[in-house]
């Protein structure tokens, strides 16, 4: 199943993409019951709803994470570009929920900055609480479905803080979206991710590259922390990453999703 979140009359509304014809539509909505993340916004089951074309849907972020787990340096070219070691186990950090941002919003560039980077990533989308899963143990019960981000960074800020909460944490750092799938296999076929920078392409690169792959990183996560359903896991970068400018529009496109487009703006005070 593909599903967005779009905004209604009542708040934002999980819904079901489906293709009729070679074009995309809301198809209908999805239950809350179904979202357990959702559990305290209410109940807007009962919304009216007639289907429309997916082009005419206002989206809202299709995740509501308690957490956004990320993972750095996950692809060997990466590490290198930034002049960093290969980690030997999966190097994890954490983005707050208040960064996400919804397709086609504005990334808002921070006055405390003057470098800001787009990493384009796949995302896993946490179905079920996880904790302790085991070695061998199959991950894809766990997994609700996949999706794009880019895991926008404060470059200046990260490097001269030592630790990447602030350089990483900024509101709108986080755009998500535009749809979340079941319908690929990153952990048996790789996806391939592309990243373009008004229109050039910067970034390139296949799952099939990661360091940890998804079981791994799946295992090492929940060894220590426990996954509730809606929660986000980033998965890394490859190459290519590289500064943005307000005014700038950036691009992330995974095989098999379909592509997350952003501006960049000036902060506004």
């Amino acid at each position: 199943m593909r599903y967005c979140r779009i905004q209604t009359n009542f708040g934002p509304k999980f819904a079901r993409v489906e293709n009729r014809n070679g074009e995309d539509w809301v198809a209908d909505m999805l239950r809350d019951d179904d979202f357990p993340e959702t559990k305290t916004l209410g109940d807007r089951d009962n919304l009216f709803f007639e289907p429309f074309p997916y082009a005419g849907a206002r989206l809202a972020c299709p995740v509501v994470p308690s957490k956004i787990v990320c993972v750095g340096r996950n692809y060997r070219e990466h590490a290198a570009e930034l002049g960093n070691d290969v980690p030997k186990e999966p190097l994890l950090f954490l983005k707050p929920p208040s960064s996400l941002l919804e397709p086609g919003g504005i990334i808002r560039y921070p006055s405390l900055s003057s470098r800001v980077d787009f990493e384009g990533e796949l995302g896993i989308v946490i179905g079920r609480r996880a904790r302790n899963i085991g070695p061998g143990e199959d991950v894809r019960p766990y997994i609700r479905g996949y999706t794009i981000v880019n895991d926008v960074t404060a470059r200046d800020l990260q490097k001269s803080d030592g630790q990447w909460t602030r350089g990483k944490g900024f509101d709108t750092f986080c755009p998500v979206g535009p749809v979340v799938t079941d319908e690929i296999d990153p952990i048996s076929n790789g996806v391939d991710l592309q990243t373009h920078l008004n229109g050039m392409q910067k970034q390139a690169g296949n799952t099939r590259d990661f360091i940890f792959d998804i079981p791994g990183l799946l295992q090492y996560i929940t060894a220590f922390l426990t996954l509730e359903p809606g929660d986000l896991i980033l998965t890394g970068t490859p190459a290519g990453v590289a500064a943005m400018q307000p005014g700038d529009n950036v691009t992330v496109s995974v095989t098999g999703i379909g592509s997350l487009s952003n501006t960049v703006a000036r902060e506004i005070d």
